[in-house]
């Protein structure tokens, strides 16, 4: 049975934290910021932590990051 590869796309969008939460950012925090309130940016640059339900079911795809 082949090894089972890291998902790329997640791997670049998720950071797994020293204490085993994962990082990720808010929707919406990409292009088009100018017409959007200066509290919605300064709030999408702090990023979120994906619950505990959803951290279970990156595990699989996430098995190569540190």
């Amino acid at each position: 049975m082949p090894k089972m590869k890291t998902h790329k796309g997640i791997t670049k969008k998720i950071k797994v934290r020293k204490g085993g939460t994962t990082k990720i950012g808010r929707p919406g925090a990409n292009h088009k910021t100018g017409k959007k309130s200066t509290d919605f940016n300064r709030k999408n640059r702090k990023g979120n932590t994906l619950s505990k339900g959803d951290t279970n079911r990156y595990k699989s795809v996430l098995k190569g990051v540190k």
